[in-house]
């Protein structure tokens, strides 16, 4: 029998039995780091194995105060990322309200480009932006860093603000323009209230996209500048001998930003939508 053909109560039970296992595979990898950053490993030297215990934060303490530098780390992924998705949005922004109300032929093959340009490999981004930022002496800066992510994350903020856009009815716009507001005023007191939380939670997608990325702040900076994504991997490097339960307390302790921003957001994240079918109409004045 198909899902299709099951009695309503039936596929809300399979659903809720999917997602639950679903739920599990993705976090059992995360529970797996926290315990080994309590120190919870293990001990194959008994049989059968046991756990070694009792927990312990020493390897937390090892990361906060044996490598201040840390810190810095998260301090300026904070800056970077915050800064990148500001930018990205705030360009992204203007470009799709551009094509969302212009009359172009082929509007919609263009708005299929960003998609096109939001999957491509960051090592298509990398290589020419390193380029450039050494041309203007941007290299290795917080500027440049923060210039580059935003530019490999702009696509597809573009791609979700024009979706939104398009369905976003012009009714408030055409009053504004008939009683002789200019295109700042429009999008000041018009269009940026109405658009106000799909932007805020096109931000804080973003936001979690850039303190993930590695590659290109591994790239453009990495010496002077370094996010907490590339300190994370002098754990992991020839050099050092890997200590497990120390990396995996970092580990934890760079995901405690995300959890934060998006516990905080999270009623905000349900506006990201990639959907582009129905029209959003104004609310009556």
């Amino acid at each position: 029998m198909s899902p299709e053909n099951l009695p309503a109560g039936s596929r809300g039970h399979a659903r809720s039995i999917v997602l639950a296992t679903a739920l599990v595979i993705f976090l059992l990898p995360l529970a797996w780091t926290l315990a080994a950053a309590f120190g919870l490993s293990p001990d194959d030297g008994h049989r059968p194995p046991t756990w070694s215990l009792p927990p312990t934060l020493d390897h937390f303490l090892e990361v906060g105060l044996a490598a201040p530098t840390f810190w810095q780390q998260i301090a300026t992924s904070l800056v970077v990322s915050a800064g990148a998705a500001f930018i990205a949005v705030a360009t992204a922004f203007l470009a799709a309200y551009g094509l969302a109300r212009s009359r172009l032929r082929h509007g919609r093959v263009i708005g299929q480009g960003f998609l096109i340009l939001a999957t491509l490999p960051v090592m298509a981004y990398v290589l020419p932006l390193d380029e450039l930022l050494r041309r203007v002496h941007l290299g290795d800066t917080l500027p440049g860093v923060m210039l580059s992510e935003a530019a490999v994350t702009a696509p597809l903020a573009t791609y979700v603000l024009l979706g939104f856009l398009r369905r976003l009815s012009p009714e408030w716009e055409e009053a504004a323009w008939l009683e002789g507001a200019g295109l700042g005023r429009v999008l000041r007191t018009v269009v940026l209230p109405l658009s106000a939380p799909t932007i805020g939670a096109v931000v804080i997608i973003l936001f979690v996209l850039d303190w993930n990325l590695l590659l290109v702040p591994l790239v453009v900076a990495g010496v002077d500048v370094k996010t907490v994504s590339v300190g994370m991997t002098d754990f992991f490097t020839f050099e050092r001998e890997l200590d497990w339960p120390t990396a995996a307390a970092a580990l934890t302790l760079s995901l405690l930003p995300l959890l934060i921003v998006v516990a905080v957001f999270h009623r905000l994240l349900d506006r990201f939508t990639l959907r582009s079918e129905a029209s959003i109409q104004a609310p009556d004045r």
